[in-house]
């Protein structure tokens, strides 16, 4: 499973932005899903199936990828961002000031977002999603684009590692990620890569 996150968008670093609707790829982010497609379409056939979180940034990081493919992108909500809640489309310089940025930092397992969702929700809800996919695409090789978060959260379930710790895995937009899943548990193959040739990915 290849695991993209959606390319940069216009508040990308500046903006909390959660699942606000509406949120185009800036011009960047629309060459960085096209360096990211060129990159996967070295793959061929051996790619099936393109997924993307419903949100527009995942879906025109997404589209790119599929023609390359000559696929179709299929929507999954299971990818979706997390849920911010009330904190959606707030400046992070903002919310950096606030106590509960420590606990978001620090502590996310214990913090829900204030009418929003819980990271331990999210964590829940992204692991039984690429499950259930990777169960679905057995033998096969599948592109999913989705979020930060859900990425990070997903990839130190893989590695065995607590949801406390996974803000410490950096995931930067439109990077490829590559998780292995076997019948003895998932293999991660690569983190963040923004270059280079994905045709070697293989567990060691």
């Amino acid at each position: 499973m290849l695991l993209v996150r959606h390319g940069k968008t216009p508040t990308t670093g500046d903006e909390l932005p959660g699942r606000t609707p509406g949120l185009h790829l800036a011009e960047q982010g629309a060459q960085q899903a096209q360096a990211a497609a060129d990159r996967i379409a070295t793959l061929g056939s051996k790619v099936t199936t393109v997924y993307a979180s419903p949100l527009e940034r995942t879906r025109e990081t997404a589209a790119p990828i599929a023609k390359a493919l000559g696929l179709k992108v299929k929507r999954h909500s299971g990818l979706l961002e997390l849920d911010v809640g009330d904190w959606t489309g707030r400046k992070l310089t903002e919310l950096n000031k606030l106590a509960e940025w420590k606990t978001v930092q620090k502590y996310p397992s214990g913090f829900r977002f204030p009418g929003g969702e819980s990271f331990t929700a999210m964590n829940a809800r992204i692991n039984d999603t690429v499950t259930t996919l990777a169960a679905k695409h057995q033998g096969e090789a599948i592109v999913c684009v989705s979020h930060a978060d859900p990425i990070r959260a997903l990839l130190a379930t893989a590695m065995g590692t607590h949801l406390d710790l996974f803000q410490r895995v950096v995931v930067s937009p439109c990077s490829i990620s590559g998780v292995l899943f076997t019948a003895e548990g998932p293999v991660v193959l690569m983190v963040n890569s923004i270059s280079g040739p994905l045709t070697d990915l293989a567990p060691a």
